[in-house]
């Protein structure tokens, strides 16, 4: 498995923004948790990690704050794309252009787009996201979503996993991606709603701050095949989020199909 391993779930910018964006990130943060960065957030730090921590592939998240920021986002994604680096682009909701930005990113040949709900102020299930995630689906992409609360926001709950159920059950063919394990520190819920059920999570930020035997029912309860490795890097170290599933003892068919099989045929299927 080592050198065979796809990162769902990683984040960095543009060489030029990286130093400032580490910083502001970390300041925001740490108003609220103990945050600290992995990685200087540049993709040549992010590949040099991967080296060290036989990691083939990483999905690169961009967020967009605003509208206007679709374009450089775009530039950039197709600057960093690789055999190794999947950038997910991004697109506001408040984009008026929001469905045609979907379409241009299909078009450009990328698996998938990020969303972050508290970032881009919506809640998943608003019904003014529907033609959105209508245009999402007739293009055959994945989301990769924001789900749970947020270190950095007040919790308010716009991202939970009864929201996530709405819209898995109004578009059955969304390919949609929760993070955190399913919706970070809202484990109870992600037990009570989400576990079972055909809906992608990965397992980013959450193996450290559960109980082993916690994170290992969650994974075992739900089905194989929607389950995938993410660390959020570089706020967290990618070498030890592939450690800390290793330990829950998974065993050595689903643990290979969360490190690799399950993420190759989800970017396979579009």
């Amino acid at each position: 498995m080592r050198n065979r391993i796809i990162d769902f779930h990683t984040h960095s910018f543009p060489d030029e923004l990286a130093d400032r964006a580490i910083k502001v990130l970390v300041e925001e943060g740490r108003k609220k948790w103990d945050v600290q960065a992995y990685l200087d957030g540049k993709i040549d730090s992010l590949l040099a990690s991967m080296d060290q921590n036989g990691i083939e592939k990483s999905i690169v998240c961009s967020i967009a704050t605003k509208p206007s920021q679709f374009g450089p986002i775009m530039a950039w994604s197709e600057k960093i794309r690789s055999e190794r680096i999947i950038p997910f682009p991004s697109l506001h909701p408040d984009d008026p252009d929001a469905a045609a930005r979907v379409s241009e990113i299909k078009r450009a040949g990328f698996k998938g787009i990020k969303f972050h709900p508290y970032y881009q102020n919506f809640s998943i299930d608003d019904k003014r996201l529907f033609p959105l995630y209508e245009r999402i689906c007739s293009e055959n992409l994945i989301v990769l979503m924001h789900t749970g609360f947020d270190l950095a926001f007040e919790r308010v709950r716009i991202a939970d996993p009864e929201k996530i159920v709405n819209i898995a059950e109004r578009f059955p063919a969304f390919k949609l991606v929760t993070s955190h394990l399913g919706a970070w520190e809202d484990w109870d819920n992600v037990e009570k709603y989400l576990a079972g059920r055909k809906i992608y999570m990965e397992v980013s930020y959450s193996l450290h701050m559960l109980e082993k035997d916690r994170a290992r029912r969650i994974i075992m309860d739900h089905p194989a095949e929607y389950v995938l490795f993410g660390s959020d890097s570089p706020w967290s170290d990618q070498g030890a989020g592939v450690s800390l599933l290793k330990a829950l003892n998974l065993g050595e068919k689903r643990e290979r199909l969360i490190l690799r099989d399950n993420a190759l045929a989800l970017l396979n299927s579009g």
